[in-house]
């Protein structure tokens, strides 16, 4: 009973502490001169006036760092690749028109799931 409370605690963790890490991190490595500030779920960050932002960045990457942390406490790493497919494929259109979206989405990306493989590598860690 107690592994199941890791589990569902581990996967709160990794959603809902992940958004403002990620966050953080885009706003870290989005600042450019001459950037006003924009906020957009997910994907804060200073971004030049006229860049477009990718849209559903806070529920896609809600689910991104549930999948990737399920998938880590799971034993199935090999699992984040369809995360990482699915992701790609279906921003593609965009990233492929914004070389700005594409940097964000790259950044915004690693922070999400380094941060959710580390949960859940802590989950696993704890259940024994």
């Amino acid at each position: 009973m107690l592994d199941v409370l890791w589990v569902v605690l581990g996967l709160a963790v990794a959603a809902l502490v992940g958004w403002p890490i990620t966050a953080g991190i885009l706003a870290l490595g989005g600042r450019r001169p001459g950037a006003e500030r924009h906020e957009h779920g997910d994907h804060a960050a200073a971004m030049p006036v006229g860049e477009s932002v990718l849209r559903g960045g806070l529920w896609i990457g809600l689910l991104e760092r549930l999948a990737v942390t399920a998938c880590i406490m799971a034993g199935y790493p090999a699992g984040i690749a369809y995360v990482v497919a699915v992701k790609g494929l279906g921003r593609y259109p965009e990233l492929r028109q914004t070389p700005a979206a594409a940097e964000r989405f790259i950044i915004g990306s690693l922070a999400s799931m380094l941060w959710a493989a580390a949960v859940g590598i802590a989950v696993r860690v704890l259940i024994g």
